[in-house]
């Protein structure tokens, strides 16, 4: 069984957690992972930063960041994804799309990335947007928010 903890910071917009849930669950089980636990913390801009500047190196804005807590051979995925909804908003605004929309992209974005997925070439950025965008269309983003 894969389990899906959600902690949303509660100055932020509120998110229908069980749309999160089925969005994560429809990554893994699409790839075959059946068992697992993920947890998904939406916060700000700062806790983002801070995680990109202590385990990357780098001090800059992120939308995502996700770290597998246990090998990719292991049958249980552990693991967190970090999503800044600052970013995914000025995401959304610079796109044209959705935030709605955006959101369930960054979910997916950690999904795919907690699985073995990476963006560090051309290549393999266009292979996780062609999956993002499968999966988008396969799962019902328009709910995420709580309005």
């Amino acid at each position: 069984m894969i389990n899906v903890k959600i902690s949303i910071d509660s100055d932020l917009i509120q998110l229908n957690k069980n749309v999160c849930i089925s969005t994560v669950k429809s990554v893994l089980s699409y790839n075959k992972i059946n068992t697992g636990d993920i947890t998904i913390i939406f916060g700000k801009d700062n806790l983002l930063s801070r995680l990109k500047k202590q385990y990357f190196g780098l001090d800059q804005l992120t939308d995502v960041i996700a770290f597998r807590y246990n090998e990719e051979s292991d049958e249980e995925l552990e693991g967190e994804i970090y999503i800044s909804l600052q970013r995914a908003k000025d995401n959304a605004n610079d796109f044209n799309e959705p935030l709605k929309k955006e959101i369930a992209r960054l979910i997916i974005h950690g999904s795919l990335h907690l699985i073995g997925f990476d963006d560090d070439t051309e290549k393999s950025k266009n292979e996780m947007i062609n999956w993002e965008e499968m999966f988008l269309k396969k799962i019902d983003w328009n709910h995420i928010i709580n309005n």
